[in-house]
């Protein structure tokens, strides 16, 4: 039996890049638009709607920006993954997007099979990055001196297994390749990233990679 296709909510105020984003999607048989939305504060209503299991969403909008919703939609039971899509080419945005929750951040310039293959990683669990952005999430993690015994410290108040959980994410992998390799079940996993992300107080697994990252524990 074939498995369900994945479910994307397009948000952008602009018609022809949703009409565009859409067309892409649609040249595939795993992925399918459930809805779109042309303003961050339609997304809530949207989500509930059309229930999707990924947002791709728009920066700049006129009524709300899309780090505002991102950290909206992350608050949400059982959220979709949100992956920022801009055409505004700023670290700054990187990392509000990735303290927001994003799960991806991608230019709009970004090839097709890229788009597509974002989609796959973080609806699969895992992450997306826009090439040109490796070197600030790694400049993120190098910051200060000091970060590698905030980040220890804070790993500190982690079970054993949630410890455990984050260390395989930050090495990349998904739900699934971290519930294969700890011999845990895909929403037990869930449930141990969920109370990690609580404790450590951030709200994506970018952002627990990036702990997990500055401790020297990958």
């Amino acid at each position: 039996m074939n498995e369900p296709s994945t479910r994307v909510l397009i948000v952008d105020d602009d018609a022809l890049v949703v009409a565009g984003l859409a067309s892409i999607i649609e040249t595939t048989d795993d992925i399918v638009v459930a809805g779109t939305a042309s303003d961050g504060d339609e997304v809530i209503t949207a989500i509930t709607r059309h229930h999707p299991d990924v947002v791709l969403l728009d920066v700049r909008m006129k009524r709300q920006d899309g780090i505002t919703t991102t950290a909206s939609i992350v608050r949400l039971p059982n959220a979709p993954q949100v992956i920022v899509l801009t055409t505004f080419d700023t670290d700054d945005i990187v990392r509000r997007a990735i303290q927001a929750g994003a799960a991806g951040f991608l230019l709009k310039t970004a090839a097709p099979v890229e788009i597509l293959d974002s989609i796959r990683n973080v609806h699969r669990g895992g992450g997306a990055l826009d090439r040109s952005k490796v070197r600030h999430v790694f400049d993120m993690v190098n910051a200060s001196d000091s970060g590698r015994q905030a980040a220890l410290t804070a790993l500190a108040q982690l079970s054993d297994r949630e410890r455990d959980v984050v260390i395989e994410l930050a090495r990349g992998g998904s739900n699934a390749e971290i519930g294969r390799r700890l011999f845990l079940g895909e929403a037990t996993v869930k449930t141990h990233l969920g109370n990690a992300q609580r404790k450590l107080g951030v709200n994506g697994r970018v952002e627990v990679a990036v702990i997990v990252t500055k401790a020297g524990l990958v």
